[in-house]
């Protein structure tokens, strides 16, 4: 993975998804961050859950595309679980109070179970 780039990983778990991207979602990868979230969103499971442990650094960019992904998701009565978010990742979410907005686990496990 090289700079600028974000890398994805997508499983199926019952009516769950898993998302996995890896990187930082920046100004150089936010465009590219909001139009594969929303593609997932747009799958239309229970729950989706995005994985946050490889993310290193998410820009107000990249909160935004978590909105649009949740409206997205909505439509469809999917619900999106932030899962297992490093520190760098929780202060972002708590600073921006997203962390209120979405439940935030501590693990994938957890949030299979939300």
């Amino acid at each position: 993975m090289g700079s600028g780039e974000i890398a994805w990983a997508f499983e199926e778990r019952g009516n769950a998804s898993l998302v996995a991207p890896a990187g930082r979602v920046d100004e150089a990868t936010a465009a590219e961050f909001a139009e594969r979230l929303s593609k997932f969103a747009e799958t239309c499971r229970d729950t989706m859950i995005l994985d946050l442990e490889g993310i290193a650094y998410m820009s107000s960019r990249g909160l935004r595309a978590l909105t649009l992904a949740q409206r997205r998701a909505s439509e469809c009565g999917t619900t999106i679980v932030l899962a297992r978010p490093n520190p760098t990742m929780r202060e972002i979410l708590a600073i921006s109070r997203y962390d209120r907005i979405f439940t935030v686990t501590e693990t994938i496990e957890a949030a299979q179970d939300d």
